[in-house]
């Protein structure tokens, strides 16, 4: 239905990935008008390319490289600096059900605050391989084709970008870190 130009069909898709295109972006440009104007042109630019895609691929993995390459193109003419911070927190949702689990949300809520603190710490390439694999669930492979690398090139990167990660975490929030291995 999609692949026939069903626009319904194509927002749900748009409902689908729009916050993780949007994140993708904003993790490029650090900031929000220009995420919000990258993914729109991902979302128009998919629509317009339907017919090139290629069942070979999960349509996550397509629209993720489109994303990846606009924001590159985008980066080139305006020519901004690539940042990696992640100031306003667009991974973290804020919860405001209360409930028997309301201390466990917080604790949890802190916790993805926390991963993502560390995160904004990371190099922009660290922070994208570790919100690929982790937050957008691709594969080696997956990431490879949006990268534009080899499966195993993209292997080293994570296994650094992760080794990063734990070293950012060990730092800036020893504390944080002990007691969640305590538990």
């Amino acid at each position: 239905m999609v692949l026939s130009g069903d626009h319904p069909a194509y927002k749900a898709l748009v409902d689908r990935y729009q916050y993780f295109v949007f994140t993708l972006a904003y993790r490029l440009t650090n900031s929000r008008e220009d995420a919000e104007e990258i993914a729109q042109d991902v979302f128009v630019k998919a629509f317009r390319s339907l017919a090139d895609f290629r069942y070979g691929a999960k349509f996550s993995t397509w629209l993720f490289t489109i994303a990846q390459n606009t924001g590159i193109t985008h980066l080139r003419k305006k020519k901004l600096p690539v940042s990696s911070l992640d100031q306003e927190g667009t991974f973290i949702q804020v919860e405001n059900h209360e409930s028997d689990f309301k201390a466990n949300q917080i604790e949890d809520k802190n916790r993805k605050q926390m991963v993502n603190q560390a995160i904004a710490m990371l190099s922009a390439d660290d922070a994208q391989v570790i919100t690929l694999f982790y937050k957008g669930e691709q594969t080696l492979d997956e990431i490879g084709q949006i990268l534009g690398l080899e499966p195993n090139a993209v292997k080293v990167r994570l296994f650094r970008a992760r080794q990063r990660l734990k070293e950012k975490m060990e730092k800036y929030f020893a504390e944080e870190v002990r007691t969640l291995t305590v538990q």
